[in-house]
C-alpha cells in the first residue's frame, strides 16, 4: 500500500506542483508586458489570465499533494520524523506564500488588464503589487526545490541512500 500510495503521491507532485511553479513564474514577466501594452494587446493580457488560471486551478488540485504525503508517511512508519515534519511544515508555508502573496497579486493584476474606467489608478496599484510577484514567486519555488531534496534525502533514513 505505501509503495502505491507513494507513487500516487509522486504523480500528483509532477503534475500539480510542477505547472503552478512554471506558471507563478512566468506570471511577472508576462503581466509587465500586458500592462505597458495597454488594452490593445489581447493576446498579452489572454496569456496573463491564462497563467493565473493555472495557478489557482492547479493550487486546488495539489492540495492532494499534502494529502497523500501524510498517508504515504503513515503508511511508512515515518510520520513522526524529523525531516517529514519539516517538509510539511514547509509545505505549509509555501501554501501561505502562494495564497497570501502570489495569487491576489496575480488577481489584482488580472483586476488591473479588466479595468475599464479609473484604469490609471487601477494600473499603479496592481504595478506595486507586481514588483512583489517575483520575488514570492521565487521564494514559493525555493520552499518547494527544499521539500523535494528533504524528500530525496532523508535524514537518517535506513536504505542508504
Amino acid at each position: 500500500m505505501a509503495k502505491f500510495l507513494l507513487s500516487l503521491h509522486l504523480l500528483v507532485v509532477a503534475l500539480c506542483i510542477g505547472p503552478v511553479a512554471v506558471a507563478v513564474s512566468m506570471f511577472p514577466r508576462r503581466a509587465r508586458a500586458a500592462l505597458a501594452a495597454g488594452p490593445e494587446q489581447s493576446a498579452a493580457q489572454a496569456s496573463v489570465r491564462l497563467l493565473h488560471r493555472i495557478s489557482n486551478v492547479y493550487a486546488l488540485i495539489g492540495l492532494g499533494v499534502p494529502v497523500l504525503g501524510i498517508g504515504t508517511a503513515q503508511a511508512m512508519g515515518v510520520l513522526g520524523n524529523a525531516w517529514l515534519v519539516t517538509s510539511i511544515v514547509l509545505t505549509a508555508v509555501a501554501a501561505g506564500v502562494l495564497l497570501l502573496f502570489v495569487l491576489p497579486g496575480q488577481q489584482a493584476t488580472v483586476d488591473a488588464l479588466d479595468a475599464t474606467e479609473d484604469q490609471d489608478a487601477e494600473t499603479a496599484r496592481a504595478t506595486g503589487k507586481l514588483k512583489m510577484l517575483p520575488m514570492t514567486a521565487g521564494v514559493f519555488n525555493l520552499l518547494w526545490a527544499v521539500v523535494l531534496v528533504l524528500m530525496v534525502i532523508r535524514p537518517g533514513s535506513t536504505n542508504g541512500a
